[in-house]
């Protein structure tokens, strides 16, 4: 750690240092950050890039009062670290440490978990509003000593103001009559390469300026910068007159009727400094436009910044650096990919869409190969969907894949435009389930729930590498939408590759994968817990304990068959990497229901197996709780969620009467 970052425990520290320091502070905390990452993983492009932004902004706000909001929250590690968490870094993103994103409950500098982007107006302009309420309440009670109202800033990334989100609350920025900072911080970067007309638009105007440029713009912005209480929109003009530079990037938003300022270089702390400390004193809205460099300070992440946007562990080797040996087992992501492609290259009709995440989605290889059939609409999730939805009422056949909790952002459109409408749209949903580091604001644990009360919507999810070009097969020969879920994790081993999940997918139909004589419980597992279930029964099997294992593969609609069982004498445990309310199990309790009067008036024909097991319940679901589940390794995420093979193991003993530590009766 640097001399002057072992100085600074609070931002009323950092506001000691001059300038020079400042700056020598940000070339540490640079390399502190960079030290960190590489033995815990995470997001480090984005915070190499916006590190003077923030030392500029706690240097001249105070932010125990000021309210500080970040869109998206991964680019948040600097303000962490001098809000009086750098002692926390060793467990980044880990059970003990700290989160990767901003979280309330770590620190009053805080104000909401961010993990998403397109947030930070909206919510900033609600804050904006409450403040205007609350002091005009103050200002009628003589009770209360009236105070200056609190200062609002949002630092929003090039790639999140162009989320309908955004725009939607830059549209109401005309309700804010009070001082509100948005600093946009431009790196022509999301997660991928930013997309779209108003990504090209601010790519132009960064191709335009020079270095120079920069240093004058911000100076002509100093010089003409209101006094406080003069008005903003002659300062505007002013500056129209003396910076012809400043038009074109200025044309957006003034049309909006929001004052712009910029663009100005983001690495440049000291006049970032007076810019912030001149737009504090704005009685109305402003943008300011900051260019910054992801990766800043360590060229591999500069000239690659997708592949560091979020990164495991690495070992730093001077200025670069060895990455972990690759695994020997493909992805689920990396399986889809090489599939997806494959079947691309058969048939034409198929394209691919994405929302700003074409490496983490596994499309880099179909872009490379069919460019004409692939489309990043950036972070606009909702606009995929609906674009989706039109290639395929046009004959084609749309593959859209998103991360599970960023699709939750387009349930109106899926509902609406794709279900309602039973397009055949296939939705490849990725990183769903539990994801480890990212903790809550990513898990995948939604998804099932919210897309199967859909019409025609069909959910299935492969349980390795040969299941996921078995499921990509089937759901691209659906006349109907069809949802594919799978985690953020590798395919099983081959040992838990059995000859069941190579029969072809047919809808709504399981595979039994291991049948085991006299058992009295069937495992019916969904998706990759398939793994877990195998495990769980060869734990059973050391115990004298012979169970069933079924491969739901369906979460709609679900196997009759699996429901069956109960007329056999069986108990049924569900495994899901899900919330259990809503879930696999859900429906297959939902479906136990409606099919009840039918057994009673129509009890099964063949005999009931015999066990000298015999279960207590019918029916167990494991499942997620609705708690929120923090950031750790997926393994122990399983654990935390109960839906790994010891709690599978000891859920089928406690079905069966047996002592947990015995071995049976």
């Amino acid at each position: 750690m640097g001399e002057l970052l072992e100085q600074v425990d609070s931002p009323a520290d950092l506001k000691k240092l001059s300038v020079p320091q400042l700056k020598a502070l940000a070339g540490e905390i640079r390399r502190f950050i960079l030290t960190s990452v590489s033995k815990t993983g995470g997001h480090l492009a984005s915070n190499l890039g916006v590190v003077e932004v923030t030392l500029a902004l706690h240097k001249v706000f105070d932010f125990k009062k000021d309210k500080l909001l970040w869109d998206v929250g991964h680019q948040c590690y600097t303000h962490k670290i001098i809000t009086g968490r750098k002692g926390k870094f060793e467990h980044l993103r880990q059970a003990e440490g700290i989160s990767g994103f901003p979280n309330p409950a770590e620190s009053e500098y805080d104000q909401f978990v961010v993990g998403h982007a397109g947030t930070a107006v909206a919510t900033a302009i609600g804050m904006a509003l409450g403040e205007k309420l609350k002091s005009k309440a103050r200002k009628r009670d003589t009770r209360y000593e009236i105070r200056d109202t609190n200062k609002i800033v949002a630092v929003v990334g090039d790639a999140s103001i162009v989320n309908g989100v955004s725009f939607e609350a830059l549209n109401n920025l005309g309700l804010v009559q009070r001082q509100l900072l948005i600093v946009l911080n431009d790196n022509s970067m999301a997660i991928d390469a930013t997309q779209g007309a108003l990504a090209k638009y601010f790519s132009r105007i960064r191709l335009s300026q020079t270095y120079e440029h920069l240093r004058k713009t911000t100076h002509n912005i100093l010089e003409h910068m209101p006094v406080f209480g003069k008005s903003v929109d002659e300062a505007i003009k002013r500056m129209k007159k003396s910076i012809r530079m400043v038009l074109p990037a200025s044309q957006l938003f003034e049309s909006l009727n929001i004052p712009y300022f910029g663009p100005v270089d983001g690495h440049d702390i000291g006049p970032l400094i007076q810019l912030f400390e001149a737009l504090g004193h704005f009685n109305h809205p402003a943008i300011l436009h900051v260019y910054t460099k992801k990766g800043r300070g360590f060229s591999p992440a500069g000239s690659r910044p997708s592949k560091f946007h979020s990164t495991g562990p690495f070992k730093i080797n001077g200025n670069a650096i060895t990455s972990a040996a690759a695994p020997q087992r493909s992805s689920f992501t990396n399986a889809f990919g090489k599939h997806l492609t494959e079947l691309a290259a058969k048939d034409k009709k198929i394209v691919a869409i994405t929302s700003a995440m074409c490496d983490g989605t596994g499309l880099v290889e179909f872009r490379k190969r069919f460019g004409e059939r692939f489309y990043d609409v950036g972070i606009a999730e909702s606009a995929a969907v609906d674009i989706a939805a039109g290639l395929c009422r046009s004959g084609l056949r749309p593959v859209v894949c998103i991360y599970s909790t960023f699709l939750q952002r387009s349930f109106d459109q899926i509902f609406q435009e794709v279900a309602l409408q039973n397009l055949p749209v296939v939705f490849c949903v990725d990183r769903a389930g539990v994801v480890g580091p990212d903790g809550p604001t990513h898990h995948g644990l939604m998804d099932i729930g919210f897309l199967r009360m859909m019409p025609n919507m069909v959910l299935t999810a492969p349980a390795n590498g040969i299941e996921m070009k078995l499921a990509l097969k089937f759901a691209l020969s659906e006349n109907k939408p069809v949802v594919i879920r799978y985690p953020k994790d590798l395919v099983p081993p081959r040992k838990f590759t059995r000859a069941a999940c190579s029969k072809p997918f047919r809808l709504g139909k399981s595979v039994v994968v291991k049948k085991a004589k006299g058992s009295a419980i069937a495992i019916v597992s969904y998706g990759s817990l398939l793994t877990e279930a195998l495990k769980a029964a060869a734990l059973l099997a050391e115990d004298g304990i012979a169970v069933d294992v079924i491969n739901g593969r369906f979460a709609a609609p679900v196997d009759k068959k699996i429901i069956s069982l109960l007329g056999q004498g069986k108990g049924i445990i569900t495994v899901e990497d899900h919330h259990f309310a809503c879930g696999f199990g859900s429906a297959l309790l939902e479906l136990a229901a409606t099919e009840a009067t039918d057994r009673k008036r129509h009890p099964a024909g063949g005999k009931k197996q015999r066990s000298k097991h015999k279960p207590h319940n019918t029916i167990r679901l494991l499942g997620a709780s609705r708690e929120p589940i923090g950031p750790n390794s997926r393994g122990v995420q399983l654990m935390e969620a109960g839906v790994n093979a010891d709690k599978i193991a000891e859920t089928a003993k406690d079905m069966l009467g047996i002592a947990l530590r015995g071995k049976h009766p």
